[in-house]
């Protein structure tokens, strides 16, 4: 009897509902989903691929872009292949281990993107307010030096978060009404005092996303100062054009990030299927918006994206 309520309590597997109240809609929904999915896919891949093989794009913003770009491939394959499983073939069972591991893997790789969204603003800052230093200052080395950092952050705050639900007992239930495993679904079904879990994961969310965000808007509001001070106004316009992709970028990414995560902790008046819905456009708009933003406002990608698919038309029509 002792082993069967410990098995109960610490249960060796989870069981993924998908969207609450919206299960009999998972197949359509799947669709758009799976799209955008193999477009994130897509756009990454190709985003990598030409920065890596054209010499003049290893500048820092396009160095801090590929690493965004892994970031965002890491964070939406963590999640997208089993929600589609769930979705078509009514798969919804996770192992304890793997529900752990995509927590941590979730939540780290978007603190990371965070961390590359700021270190992208501090380029544009050092491009606009000090020009003349930008090769000076962000180096090679300390573009890699800063990637590594924001890595290190990832990992060393968010390391913590599987241990802190490893060791919960979950006596309530092991349904999850989500998509996917995330700290604040599991935290809500475990059978303990959960207040110093919560207080942790709140606090890691401050210093890594809220701070991000203000240091981002900072950055911002020095290079408005910047640019308004210009003489020229088609200089002021042209500075303004290069800063509007990272702003949409960052207005995409962080808009439902925000609803998510307050959600999660006070919005208990939002419908679960509004959340469920918001914390999937979370993980799959930014990842599939962000290279697609990016190849189409600035140039350098854009002709060299055209360029590719020319040669790949030329190379096919002779072959």
């Amino acid at each position: 009897m002792s082993a069967y309520n410990k098995t109960d309590i610490y249960p060796s597997t989870f069981i993924l509902i998908g969207i609450p109240g919206l299960e009999t809609t998972h197949i359509w929904i799947s669709i758009p989903f799976c799209v955008v999915y193999l477009l994130a896919l897509l756009g990454n891949c190709c985003l990598l691929f030409i920065i890596k093989t054209d010499s003049s794009l290893h500048e820092p913003m396009y160095l801090f872009l590929c690493m965004l770009a892994l970031a965002d491939l890491t964070v939406c394959t963590t999640a997208v292949p089993k929600l589609l499983s769930l979705f078509w073939f009514h798969d919804g069972e996770i192992r304890f281990e793997a529900c752990l591991t995509q927590v941590f893997l979730i939540h780290s790789c978007s603190t990371m993107e965070s961390g590359f969204f700021l270190a992208m603003a501090f380029d544009r800052y050092v491009a606009i307010c000090n020009p003349l230093r930008h090769a000076s200052i962000l180096t090679h080395s300390t573009v890699g030096g800063m990637g590594l950092a924001i890595v290190f952050r990832g990992t060393a705050l968010l390391f913590p978060h599987p241990f802190l639900l490893r060791w919960l007992p979950y006596c309530r239930t092991n349904i999850i009404s989500h998509t996917y495993c995330e700290f604040m679904a599991l935290i809500k079904i475990a059978c303990a005092e959960t207040r110093i879990r919560r207080a942790y994961s709140l606090i890691v969310a401050f210093l890594t996303g809220g701070v991000d965000f203000i240091l981002i808007i900072c950055s911002y509001v020095l290079i408005l100062y910047t640019v308004f001070h210009l003489p020229s106004k088609d200089a002021r316009l042209k500075t303004l054009g290069t800063c509007g992709s990272h702003v949409c970028v960052i207005l995409v990414s962080y808009t439902p990030a925000f609803f998510s995560f307050l959600t999660h902790r006070f919005g208990h008046h939002v419908a679960p299927h509004v959340h469920i819905f918001v914390a999937n456009i979370y993980l799959l708009v930014p990842p599939m918006v962000n290279p697609i933003i990016y190849g189409v406002r600035t140039k350098k990608i854009r002709d060299r994206f055209l360029q590719f698919f020319k040669v790949s038309e030329i190379y096919i029509f002779y072959a």
